[in-house]
Formats: C-alpha cells, sequence, structure tokens
C-alpha cells in the first residue's frame, strides 16, 4: 500500500487480513460498525459519564470499522454495488445518529435547545455528504471522492477526534463536547455545500461500478 494512504487505511488493511481469512463476510462488518454508531448515538442521547466514555470508544470503533469493510471486500474478492451502498448508508447513519445524540447529551448546557439543533444540522448535513459522494462515486469512479491526505491524515479522520474530546471533557460541564458539537452544527452544512457545489460543476465522465473495488475501505 502506497505511502500515501492515511494512517487508518493502513491499519484497517492489516486487521482486515485476518478476518477475510476467517471467512466472515463484509456485509457483517458492516453491520457490526452500523450497530456501534447507533448504540454510541443512544448512549449520548442517554446521558451521563459512564454512557458518554463508552459512546466515545463505540462511535471510534464505528468510524474504524467504516474503513475495515472494504478492505475486506477486497481481500475476499467480495466487492459488490450494493456493499458499497450499504458501506455508504451504515456509516452515514452512524455519524448521522452520533451528532443527534451527542446535541441531546449537551441540552442542559449553557446553549439549551440550540445545542440540539446543532447536533441534527451536523447530522442530517453528514447524511448528505455522504449520500452525495455516493452517488458521485457510482457515477464517476471511487477516484472521484478521494480526499486530501496530510501527514497520514483526511479531513474525514477529524471524527475520530469525539472520542479524545470526550475523555478529555469528563463529560462536566460538557465544554469540550459542547464546543465540538455546536462548531459541527456550523461547519457541517457548509461543507455539504461546497461538495454539492463541487458534485455539480463536475460533469460526470461516465457511469462506473468501478468504485466497489478501488476506494479503500468503501
Amino acid at each position: 500500500m502506497s505511502a500515501a494512504w492515511p494512517w487508518d487505511y493502513r491499519l484497517a488493511r492489516k486487521i482486515a487480513a485476518p478476518i477475510a481469512a476467517a471467512g466472515i463476510q463484509p456485509n457483517t462488518v458492516t453491520t457490526f460498525g452500523l450497530v456501534m454508531g447507533i448504540g454510541a448515538g443512544v448512549l449520548f442521547a442517554v446521558g451521563g459519564h459512564a454512557a458518554a466514555n463508552w459512546a466515545a470508544l463505540m462511535f471510534v470503533i464505528a468510524v474504524f470499522t467504516d474503513h475495515v469493510d472494504g478492505e475486506v471486500a477486497r481481500l475476499a474478492r467480495k466487492a459488490s454495488l450494493f456493499g458499497h451502498f450499504y458501506d455508504h448508508t451504515a456509516a452515514a447513519l452512524s455519524y448521522a445518529a452520533v451528532f443527534i445524540g451527542a446535541g441531546i447529551a449537551v441540552r442542559n448546557g449553557p446553549y439549551g435547545a440550540w445545542s440540539v439543533a446543532a447536533g441534527l444540522s451536523a447530522g442530517l448535513s453528514v447524511l448528505g455528504i455522504m449520500f452525495i459522494r455516493l452517488k458521485v462515486s457510482i457515477e464517476r469512479g471511487a477516484d472521484s471522492i478521494r480526499q486530501p491526505v496530510f501527514l497520514g491524515f483526511e479531513p474525514e479522520d477529524t471524527l475520530y477526534a469525539v472520542g479524545p474530546v470526550v475523555w478529555i471533557d469528563g463529560f462536566t460541564p460538557y465544554n469540550e463536547l459542547l464546543t465540538f458539537i455546536m462548531a459541527a452544527g456550523l461547519g457541517t452544512p457548509v461543507y455539504m455545500l461546497r461538495v454539492f457545489l463541487q458534485a455539480r460543476r463536475e460533469a460526470p465522465h461516465s457511469r462506473s461500478h468501478a468504485a466497489v473495488d478501488s476506494k479503500p475501505g468503501s
């Protein structure tokens, strides 16, 4: 694997090898990630220090699993258009659930209901971003949605920050998580608009299903 690949993709490939060798289906791995993501959102919404810590851990696992399932599919030679669609859908639902759940978790902070609105804004925007990218990848191939890599990290790797933010925060009095959610509520819709406009500007070259084979972690 090229040194240009992000760190989490490289680690995902190493972990995917024994999973594929064991005959575990890539869609099973995707389902595991979906359960982790939805569960994390529910735990955030429930509230409390212990629930938040577990939620953060489960979300980090869900984000990483989004890369592992695609590598399992490729190593096992079981990549498919359905798997590609399911992978993106599961990731979108997981990310949305966590943003919405975290917004609910900090509703008793200084911003009150605005925190819930920010979580909802971020969650819905993430859904929009993921499905725009899915549509583009199916129409133009996976390389069309490759993100820039800087020092081994992609822009979407900021999602991993949810873990440290919660663990450092101690979840009392919600300062770091509240700041993260408010920033996400404002910034994610702007990024979704950017993704949408970029997709509109770049006319599709051809309809190709190459996305299921070439994008790491898809």
